[in-house]
């Protein structure tokens, strides 16, 4: 993770008590939200190393729960997003556990809608900052610094190609992307990160124009 200046270490604006503990996990359980793609109905987390050691001391409970509700960092509501929790009906449970070898403050969330799930493994690595490590099981990187599209498709030939094209004929220039594939010619999924503010028609094109295209995920800017 790269820090471009000295607000990227102090941290962003937020309520406390850590930007780690806290702020980092605020935004990850928001990347999880935003992943699923709906309104999440459970969830479970399950966190490693000083997160698991110190969750509930410096508020990373709530925190990752405020996320997935959908607040900010600097939400005044962060310290009772569990009873936000109970008023929506959200399920949660929280257990320590390892769930692989990565920064020590990392949580995996298993979060579900009426009709999606989905699995996200994210580290906060200091100052707000945080990074997606794994999607579904893959190896998957993004930090939700920018604007992300996850694409789910089939791994044919000409996919990225199409997308790549489709992008650029409509002012998009493409920041970051890789792919990742369960099995050759079987399911995939294709992350990519533009530096321009998105458009809903974005989304419409690439579903009426991508045959191979399953389903469609963003991830706004922050």
């Amino acid at each position: 993770m790269k820090y471009n200046s000295v607000f990227d270490i102090i941290g962003p604006i937020m309520v406390g008590p850590s930007s780690s503990h806290t702020a980092g996990a605020v935004r990850i359980g928001n990347l999880a939200r935003q992943v699923l793609g709906e309104e999440p109905k459970q969830v479970s987390f399950r966190l490693m190393g000083s997160f698991a050691q110190t969750y509930e001391g410096h508020g990373t409970d709530v925190a990752l729960l405020a996320g997935v509700l959908g607040m900010a960092t600097d939400d005044p509501r962060i310290p009772e997003a569990d009873k936000a929790a109970l008023e929506a009906g959200l399920e949660y449970h929280f257990q320590p556990g390892h769930v692989g070898y990565f920064h020590p403050n990392t949580v995996a969330i298993d979060i579900r809608g009426n009709h999606r799930s989905t699995t996200v493994v994210a580290s906060s690595l200091g100052g707000g900052k945080v990074e997606v490590q794994e999607l579904d099981g893959l190896p998957i990187k993004f930090t939700g610094e920018r604007t992300t599209l996850i694409l789910y498709h089939t791994d044919t030939r000409g996919f990225l190609a199409k997308v790549s094209h489709l992008l650029d004929a409509r002012g998009y220039n493409i920041a970051r992307l890789s792919l990742e594939r369960w099995t050759r010619g079987g399911s995939a999924v294709t992350v990519c990160e533009i530096d321009e503010p998105f458009d809903e028609a974005l989304l419409q094109t690439l579903r009426a124009e991508v045959k191979q295209l399953m389903d469609v995920r963003v991830v706004h800017a922050e």
